[in-house]
């Protein structure tokens, strides 16, 4: 492994007993090869280009992976790019869950980790849905059109809380559970505060 953009503020994250380590250590020294600096951003070690985030390591139950920050942009011509979820724009992930699986795409990983440089140095970026983009549940839209206040403070909001408020309205399949959702986050709303929000 290259010491070039290694960070030791990083090494505890890696030295943890879980199910991944000797995974997610290979991952490291990999990254490490392209010369990106080492940081520690959102609990999980992040590698950057001239300050600008490119890819993650971070581990779930059932794997670990290497997250493309702006993933959606890179062509994945071996096809191993994921999508986590409907909700996610712009990351893609590479998983695993064997050391023999890191090793035999280390090859890729390294020419995609080039090709996220690449785009960043373009300047290049993710075409990003607006809040009108995404289905306003029913029962949100019973209670805006009921109360004009609720919807002039939800026109107020961020675009990412208000991102935020429609993905967790319409992530509930039962209308009684959309319902109480809204109802709890109406006096969240009024006040300008996202979902998450202190």
């Amino acid at each position: 492994m290259t010491d070039a953009g290694r960070n030791p503020k990083v090494d505890f994250y890696f030295l943890k007993p879980s199910r991944w380590q000797n995974e997610q250590a290979l991952l490291r020294k990999i990254v490490l090869d392209t010369m990106l600096t080492e940081e520690l951003k959102w609990g999980v070690p992040c590698y950057t280009y001239q300050k600008r985030n490119i890819v993650l390591i971070h581990a779930f139950k059932e794997y670990c992976a290497v997250l493309f920050v702006k993933g959606a942009l890179l062509k994945d011509e071996a096809g191993m790019l994921i999508r986590q979820s409907e909700q996610v724009q712009s990351a893609r992930q590479m998983r695993f869950t064997t050391v023999g699986e890191v090793k035999k795409a280390a090859a890729v990983l390294k020419a995609y980790i080039f090709e996220a440089i690449e785009v960043e140095k373009a300047g290049l970026k993710v075409k990003l849905k607006t809040p009108d983009e995404y289905e306003v549940a029913r029962e949100f839209q019973d209670a805006l059109d009921k109360m004009p206040k609720l919807k002039a403070a939800f026109d107020a909001l961020t675009p990412g809380r208000k991102r935020g408020y429609l993905l967790y309205f319409s992530g509930a399949k039962q209308s009684q559970t959309r319902t109480a959702r809204v109802e709890k986050s109406i006096p969240r709303i009024l006040k300008g505060k996202g979902l998450n929000d202190d």
